[in-house]
């Protein structure tokens, strides 16, 4: 069956809140639950930032849930912290951690005030990170020279199992890529026929494990009022990569969204008020072989969303 969590977006709600969200997801009926770990939000509008890795600790203690994180090693995180976070939670939580690997944004990235490199070699560098991430996780001591750097490394408390590390992909190239390294795929939804061929571009080329989809949809009691937080939340997020990827602050991205519409969102976001027709869009997604959907309500107000969704959406999904 299934997996059907929910998204704890750190971008949009203070991490008190997102901590009592995901407490209440797991009471009414969620399997699961994933979070963004970002240092910027997308918009001013979005206001929250909290750091992802103090609040996962709190997050895996108050539930019982799994748990998965999208994180980019190699600018702002030293690859060796990330296997010590990663080697941490997998220890104290067995078997109900994972985290996605991608090779980052310079909205968060930038902080470091490095250089932002081009794509090719943001994905050069995630590949020698994820090696540096595994063989720390099996115990190894690392010393490495490339595009980062790593001196006499050893984790030293370790899980029995490592975690699982997910490659992140929008593209069918990224996830034919990512076949090669990851223990499973999460993208983001998209066009159905989209979603199929990132599907079949990771298994085609011998991708294993799980294939997860993060869902972005705005509810609310009316369609207009869906719709209208959907715009105010999210019109800073329908940038197609480069633009995504390369924009840097928050108020960059609140200039270059000041002309985006409703119609435009809607692209992006699944808007409805009507819950039937939320469930049906994830019974595709599910059809179309995703082992794990995380819905992410865009609205910064968590809890209505939750309880109709798990009273009205996750049975129709399951049924």
């Amino acid at each position: 069956m299934t997996v059907i969590g929910v998204h704890a977006s750190h971008e949009q709600v203070h991490p008190s809140a997102l901590l009592a969200a995901v407490q209440r997801a797991e009471q009414v009926g969620f399997d699961a639950a994933m979070s963004s770990d970002h240092f910027s939000p997308w918009s001013s509008r979005q206001g929250q930032s909290a750091f992802a890795w103090s609040w996962l600790g709190a997050a895996l203690q108050s539930t019982s849930l799994p748990f998965g994180v999208v994180n980019a090693p190699g600018q702002r995180y030293h690859p060796a912290i990330i296997a010590q976070a990663i080697a941490t939670l997998g220890a104290m939580y067995p078997g109900r951690f994972w985290a996605a690997l991608g090779s980052g944004e310079a909205s968060n990235e930038h902080v470091t005030g490095e250089v932002w490199p081009d794509k090719a070699t943001r994905n050069a560098r995630l590949r020698e990170c994820v090696e540096v991430i595994r063989a720390l996780l099996r115990g190894e001591e690392v010393t490495h020279r490339g595009l980062v750097t790593v001196d006499r490394a050893r984790v030293w408390t370790r899980p029995e199992e490592p975690p699982l590390l997910i490659g992140a992909a929008v593209s069918e190239q990224t996830a034919r890529w990512c076949a090669e390294w990851a223990d499973g795929l999460i993208t983001v939804n998209a066009p159905v026929e989209q979603l199929r061929r990132v599907h079949d571009a990771y298994r085609d080329a011998g991708g294993r494990g799980k294939l997860h989809l993060q869902v972005h949809l705005s509810w609310a009691e009316t369609d207009e009022e869906a719709a209208a937080i959907a715009h105010e939340q999210w019109r800073s997020n329908v940038f197609a990569p480069p633009v995504c990827w390369d924009l840097d602050l928050a108020e960059t991205f609140d200039i270059v969204s000041e002309h985006v519409t409703v119609e435009q969102v809607a692209r992006v976001v699944n808007i409805s008020a009507d819950p039937a027709r939320h469930a049906k869009v994830l019974r595709e997604y599910a059809d179309l072989g995703f082992d794990e959907i995380y819905l992410h309500h865009v609205g910064q107000e968590q809890q209505r969303f939750l309880d109709v969704f798990g009273e009205r959406v996750l049975p129709e999904v399951r049924g």
